[in-house]
C-alpha cells in the first residue's frame, strides 16, 4: 500500500508548524510536501530590526531543507488547486509549471497586502510584509538622509528628511519607533549633518494607537513615540499620494519621499478560487480546522475563519500567536484523518501582547499584567526569543553588539523600488528582471472599486499580531498595474525611476524595438524596425530611458534619477 501524500501549501507560521508536527508525527510513514515561494520560513515580528539595521536578514529567516529533514521542499507559487482531482498546480521560480497530487491538502497561505481606492497609493508607496520589502526601506531611508545632507535646497533636505507611515498598528507602529531611532543616529555627532531633523509622521483613521489592544498598551506606545518626536496623527490618512508628498485627509500637504503602507492585510485570494464559503475571504472551517463538505482538505492561519470556542459566533483573529497553534492542531487533526491519534478541535486563549518600540522600550501584558520600559522591553525579547524556532543564539548576539557598537548606516543596493511594489501578491519575492510574472490578483489594484467591503477601513486588528509574528508567507506574485507600457518614468519614493519592469530583460544589440502594446509588463517586441518616438507623453516629450523610447540604440542599464550621474550606471539585480 502507497504512503499517504499530505501537502501544505504555505510556510508561514501556520504552514511551517503544521510540516513540523506532521514530520514528527508521521516517522516516515507519509510523504509530506510543502509549497513555498522561499526556502525560508520569515519569523515576522522582528523585520522592523532588519528595516533599522539592527538584525542581519538572515537573522529573522529559518531554513526550511535545514529544520524539515523529512518534508520535501517544493519551491513554487500555487495558482490553482483542482479538488475533484486532489491536484495543486504551481509554477517554479523559473516558470515552469508543476502539479502536485495529495490525498491530504493543508491550505495556510497566508494573507496579502490590503489596497484602499486612494490615488496614487499603489503607484508611490511600499509595504512592509516580506524582507525584501525592509531591505529597500533601510537602503531608502538611508539613501534619503545622505541625499539631505548634500542638498543645498533646505526644502529638498526637509522633504527627503520626512518620513511617512500609515497605520498604527503592530507593524505601523513599531515601524515608526525604530525608524525614528535610525535616523536620528544617522544625524547625531555628524558635523556635515547639524541641524537636519528627521520627521516621522504615524497616521491612521483609528482614535489611538493599537486600537485593537488593551488601552494601557496604547498609552504606554503613544507616549513612548511622542517622547521621541514621533508625529503620531489619530482620525488622519492619506487621501492622495504622489512622488512629490503626501496629501492628508484634514487638507495638508506633506513633502515627502517615504511613504510606508502599514494598513494592514487581507487573506490570500488563492482560497476564493474554490468556490467554497467564505467569510470576509476567509475559508470557513469547523472547529476541526476541516472544510465543511471536503473532509480531506484543511485551512488554518490567516486564510481561514475559525471558528472562536471562547466567543461563541466569532472567530479567532488573524494573528500569528493563532496562526502558529493552529498549525499543531492542523498536524493533528491530518494525522488522525489517517488513523494515527485522535483529533481535536482548536481552542486557545491569548496569552498577551508585546510591542517592541526600539532601544529598551516595549509595551506589554504577558497573561494580562500591563508592562512598560526596560521591563516590558526585557519581557518582549525574551518572548522573541523563546518563539523562535531557530536562530536564538545569532539574534541575541546582534542585540548584543547592537548595544555596545554604533549601527552601520550603508545602502546596499540590492533590491530597487520597483522589485518591492505594494501592489504585489508575493511580497516574499523580490521582483527581478526576466522571471516570469506569477499569479495574478486583480484586486491588488489601487482605484475606484479596489476595495472589498472587507478593506475600507485602513486601520485593522489582521496586522503582525502578538507572540511569534503576523502572518503567513503566501504564494502568488503579481506584475505591477497601473502601469502604462510605453508611458515616461516617473519619479518614484526615493528618486528612483519606474524603469524595465519585470517580464523579460529588454533586448541588447537589437535594433531599436517597439514597445508591446497593450500588455502589462510585456517584453518588447524583437526585430522590429527603429519606431518613432513615443507621442502622447506627459510633457509631450518622447519617453526616454524606455525600450524603444530612442530609435537606434538598445535599451541601457537602469540609472536611478536621484542619486547617480546621467551616465552612471545604478547597480541592479543580477
Amino acid at each position: 500500500m502507497s504512503r499517504p501524500r499530505i501537502v501544505i501549501v504555505g510556510a508561514g507560521f501556520a504552514g511551517y508548524r503544521t510540516a513540523k508536527e506532521l514530520s514528527r508525527m508521521s516517522r516516515g510513514k507519509a510523504d509530506i510536501t510543502l509549497l513555498n515561494p522561499t526556502d525560508y520560513f520569515l519569523y515576522l515580528p522582528l523585520l522592523p530590526q532588519v528595516a533599522a539595521g539592527i538584525l542581519e536578514p538572515r537573522r529573522v529567516t529559518v531554513s526550511l531543507s535545514d529544520t524539515l529533514p523529512h518534508v520535501r521542499l517544493v519551491l513554487g507559487e500555487a495558482d490553482g488547486i483542482d479538488l475533484d482531482a486532489r491536484t495543486v498546480h504551481y509554477t517554479d521560480p523559473e516558470g515552469d509549471d508543476g502539479t502536485l497530487t495529495y490525498d491530504r491538502l493543508v491550505l495556510a497561505a497566508g494573507s496579502v497586502n490590503k489596497l484602499l481606492p486612494i490615488p496614487g497609493v499603489a503607484e508611490n508607496a511600499h509595504g512592509f510584509r516580506g524582507l525584501p520589502e525592509a531591505l529597500y526601506l533601510r537602503d531608502h531611508v538611508t539613501r534619503q538622509v545622505e541625499l539631505a545632507a548634500a542638498s543645498d535646497d533646505p526644502a529638498s533636505c526637509a522633504a527627503r528628511c520626512t518620513f511617512v507611515v500609515v497605520g498604527a498598528g503592530y507593524t505601523g507602529t513599531e515601524v515608526a519607533a525604530h525608524g525614528k531611532l535610525f535616523t536620528d543616529a544617522q544625524v547625531r555627532k555628524h558635523p556635515l549633518r547639524e541641524g537636519m531633523r528627521p520627521r516621522w509622521l504615524l497616521l491612521d483613521v483609528a482614535d489611538r494607537v493599537l486600537p485593537e489592544l488593551d488601552e494601557r498598551l496604547s498609552r504606554t506606545a503613544d507616549r513612548t513615540l511622542k517622547e521621541r518626536g514621533v508625529e503620531v496623527r489619530m482620525g488622519t490618512s492619506v487621501k492622495e499620494a504622489t512622488p512629490d508628498g503626501v496629501l492628508l485627509t484634514d487638507g495638508e500637504f506633506v513633502e515627502s519621499r517615504t511613504l510606508v503602507w502599514c494598513v494592514g492585510v487581507r487573506p490570500d485570494p488563492l482560497a476564493e478560487a474554490l468556490g467554497l464559503p467564505m467569510e470576509r475571504g476567509r475559508l470557513l472551517v469547523d472547529p476541526h480546522l476541516q472544510v465543511p463538505g471536503r473532509p480531506e482538505v484543511f485551512a488554518c492561519g490567516d486564510a481561514a475563519a475559525v471558528p472562536d470556542l471562547r466567543n461563541p459566533g466569532q472567530f479567532t483573529p488573524t494573528t500569528a500567536q493563532h496562526a502558529w497553534r493552529q498549525g499543531r492542531t492542523a498536524a493533528r487533526n491530518v494525522a488522525a484523518s489517517l488513523g494515527v491519534g485522535m483529533r481535536r478541535p482548536y481552542e486557545h486563549r491569548d496569552l498577551g501582547f508585546v510591542v517592541d518600540l526600539g532601544g529598551a522600550k516595549a509595551a506589554a501584558n504577558p497573561l494580562g499584567v500591563p508592562l512598560s520600559g526596560v521591563a516590558a522591553g526585557a519581557v518582549t525579547r525574551g518572548y522573541h526569543l523563546a518563539a523562535m524556532p531557530g536562530n536564538r543564539v545569532r539574534v541575541a548576539a546582534d542585540w548584543l553588539l547592537d548595544s555596545v557598537l554604533p549601527r552601520q548606516a550603508v545602502q546596499l543596493g540590492l533590491v530597487r523600488s520597483w522589485s518591492v511594489p505594494l501592489d504585489t501578491a508575493s511580497p516574499e519575492l523580490a521582483r527581478v528582471p526576466g522571471r516570469p510574472p506569477g499569479r495574478q490578483d486583480t484586486k491588488a489594484m489601487s482605484g475606484p472599486g479596489a476595495a472589498t467591503a472587507q478593506d475600507t477601513h485602513p486601520t485593522d486588528p489582521t496586522e503582525n499580531g502578538p507572540g511569534p509574528g503576523s502572518h503567513e508567507n503566501r504564494t502568488g506574485s503579481t506584475p505591477a498595474m497601473n502601469q502604462p507600457v510605453g508611458e515616461s518614468a516617473t519619479r518614484r519614493p526615493g528618486g528612483e525611476p519606474a524603469m524595465n519592469r519585470p517580464g523579460g530583460e529588454p533586448a541588447r544589440n537589437q535594433p531599436a524595438p517597439e514597445p508591446a502594446k497593450n500588455q502589462p509588463g510585456g517584453e518588447p517586441a524583437k526585430n522590429q524596425p527603429a519606431p518613432e518616438p513615443a507621442k502622447n507623453q506627459p510633457g509631450g516629450e518622447p519617453a526616454k530611458n524606455q525600450p524603444g523610447g530612442e530609435p537606434g540604440k538598445a535599451p541601457g542599464p537602469v540609472r536611478r534619477a536621484d542619486d547617480a550621474p546621467a551616465d552612471t550606471p545604478a547597480e541592479g539585480d543580477s
